[in-house]
């Protein structure tokens, strides 16, 4: 019989420790065990967390993600990442997955068997991720396939199962645009610097080089030519100075004529590549036409046919953005007072929503085993009679998922009064009692920039009044709170939904989408996505010149891609509006008193993987 305190995997946990320190050259650096997911910082490295158990996945995931993490701690330089580091999404994602294939492919060479080990934590995270599961390139996140093509590149190793069928539906994309460049892939690989600039150049190949930013380079050269400007201006102070005026003046015309000389022979220069590049599209023939850069992608994934007029005048904004600190706080204090009666029901809420993410706590225990740890509840009656049957107990993992929330909210018109502070109640209840869970949210809400379509209205009648246009108003995606920030610093930005004005048209499909494609890449391994709203998208400026069911219809089609895809749990409450038409899960709310009572039972059911448990709390009809 074990001792309480004696785990069997500790010895396992402190050898692979120091294996890690070693790896990383580091001696200094901490090695912990943790449910969250795994990271670094610039002394510490935090590994999936080994059971009692050990069982083999556990291990090999285990090491792994120690020689990832410890391959990068020793060959990656964060002063020289951030100075190339692009400013777009996309190519920054690009560009960190290129750098984590670099950073294991020169281990690799140090250390082939680390390769083995970072197969399985690659198998494993791309399996989570669904990607053996993708047959569609625009399903694939094109940096992920990209960071696998540049590690199979760079050490000549095959790709797992999992990871080789997204890196596959990339690849001629990939070697199509950046086939040359990728030709000097080997001689970058051991210094950072070179590799930075290496991987900027395929970002700017891959047709994303708009997101790059300024070139650090060339400012450094700007900067050295400065330098020079101005020591040469020291060295010699008097070659502009006022005792030179009258050679200047004499040169003047000379310089002048010279000028306009070189003038005119520029502008004929001109004039003539203009005329060839007016005949290069009629006499360039086709197999040397330059390559065009990829076709913009469709306004929307559900439905390529979603058309939208004009995107220029669309807004996404934070929160803070829209209001003064003085007002955020005075909003803030009105939704308080509403606020009062329900402080009883975020911890009942609370304890339903953490049995069912399990966000909190991983392990259990059985009861009444033959053998195992004495059971301190037995102990009197071990006391008693010694050979008293059933008296210990044995620790049980149970499924652990980090969970990530999003909450969209209708920040529509419609919603004026009542609906919208049932609406923020719901969104403050639900992100306290989620954070309590440990669980990470996001608060999102979505809207318009103006009634009757705004500028977007205003530049279509200017340009002749297109028929079926699409999407005609402004958007606006609001950002109450990102799922990073802390629970405290986002508390006011809540107050906003009271602000008079805000609330106008809402398109429900394209916030519903938006707030997908945010959570899509998250890295945790449960995504729960809450849509708030009062029913249907109305926006007249877009229906009084489109079909009636043009916004209801790309709606449909957007929910329809979220449960196609699965990477997302979609969820739904309606205030004051049966929304089930659109949301399989789904609950309405009449009235805020609600919450407190039989509302808390069924948004902790909304959470419930188990359809039959669903079905019985909430009442859904044909559930299994």
């Amino acid at each position: 019989m074990n001792k309480p305190n004696d785990n069997p995997a500790d010895p396992f946990k402190k050898a692979l420790a120091e294996a890690t320190k070693v790896l990383a050259d580091d001696a200094e650096l901490s090695v912990t065990y943790s449910v969250d997911p795994p990271g670094q910082t610039s002394d510490s490295v935090r590994l999936p967390q080994v059971t009692r158990r050990m069982t083999r996945e556990e291990v090999l995931l285990a090491r792994g993600t120690a020689d990832a993490l410890a391959l990068r701690h020793k060959h990656h330089d964060a002063t020289t990442h951030n100075r190339y580091l692009p400013q777009g999404q996309m190519a920054r994602d690009l560009y960190e997955a290129m750098e984590t294939a670099r950073c294991e492919a020169v281990g690799a060479r140090e250390m082939p068997g680390a390769l083995s080990n970072i197969d399985v934590k690659i198998q494993e995270d791309a399996s989570r991720r669904g990607y053996d599961q993708i047959t569609d390139r625009a399903d694939a996140p094109l940096a992920t396939a990209a960071g696998y093509l540049v590690r199979q590149l760079a050490t000549g190793r095959e790709l797992p199962a999992a990871a080789k069928n997204i890196a596959d539906l990339w690849e001629g994309f990939v070697e199509e645009q950046a086939g040359g460049t990728l030709e000097g892939l080997q001689d970058t690989l051991a210094d950072q610097t070179a590799f930075a600039r290496f991987a900027r150049q395929i970002i700017d190949d891959l047709g994303y080089g708009d997101q790059l930013g300024d070139d650090p380079d060339m400012e450094d050269e700007d900067a050295a030519d400065d330098a020079e400007d101005s020591q040469e201006e020291e060295e010699n102070p008097d070659s502009e100075g006022q005792d030179d005026d009258g050679d200047e003046a004499e040169a003047a015309p000379e310089q002048s004529q010279e000028d306009q000389q070189d003038s005119a022979q520029a502008q004929v220069s001109v004039d003539e590549m203009a005329d060839q590049e007016q005949g290069d599209e009629a006499e360039m023939p086709e197999g040397d036409a330059p390559m065009e850069p990829p076709p913009p992608p469709p306004i929307s994934d559900a439905d390529p046919n979603y058309a939208v007029f004009v995107t220029e005048f669309d807004e996404e904004i934070r929160a803070e953005d829209l209001a003064e600190p003085a007002e955020l706080e005075r909003l803030r204090a009105y939704l308080d007072q509403q606020l009062e009666p329900l402080k009883g029901a975020v911890s009942r809420l609370a304890n339903k929503l953490q049995r069912r993410l399990q966000a909190q706590q991983n392990r259990s225990w059985e009861f009444d085993l033959e053998e195992g740890m004495l059971d301190a509840g037995r102990l009197a009656r071990v006391v008693a009679n010694p050979t008293t049957p059933l008296s210990f107990k044995m620790e049980r993992d149970t499924e652990f998922k980090d969970t990530v929330v999003t909450l969209l909210l209708d920040n529509s018109g419609s919603m004026r009064g009542r609906p919208i502070s049932i609406a923020a109640i719901c969104a403050d209840v639900l992100a306290r009692t989620l954070e309590r869970c440990q669980v990470k949210v996001e608060i999102l809400g979505f809207t318009t920039r103006a009634w009757k379509g705004g500028q977007s209205r205003e530049k279509w009648l200017a340009e002749g009044r297109a028929q079926q246009p699409g999407r005609l108003n402004d958007l606006r995606h609001i950002i109450y709170k990102s799922a990073d920030a802390p629970w405290r610093r986002a508390r006011p930005n809540l107050g906003l939904m009271m602000k008079e004005g805000l609330l106008k048209e809402n398109i429900d499909g394209e916030a519903l989408e938006w707030a997908h494609r945010r959570m899509a890449f998250r890295s945790e391994a449960r995504k729960i996505l809450m849509v708030i709203s009062d029913g249907a998208p109305v926006d007249d400026s877009t229906l009084s010149v489109n079909p009636a069911n043009y916004l209801e219809k790309h709606l449909r089609d957007v929910i329809e891609m979220v449960e196609r895809k699965k990477i997302v749990e979609l969820l739904a409450i309606g205030i004051g509006h049966d929304v089930t038409r659109y949301y399989d899960r789904a609950v309405t709310i009449t009235d805020v008193e609600q919450l407190a009572g039989a509302m808390t039972e069924q948004l902790a059911a909304l959470f419930d993987n188990d359809p039959r448990a669903r079905a019985r709390i909430m009442g859904i009809k044909n559930a299994i």
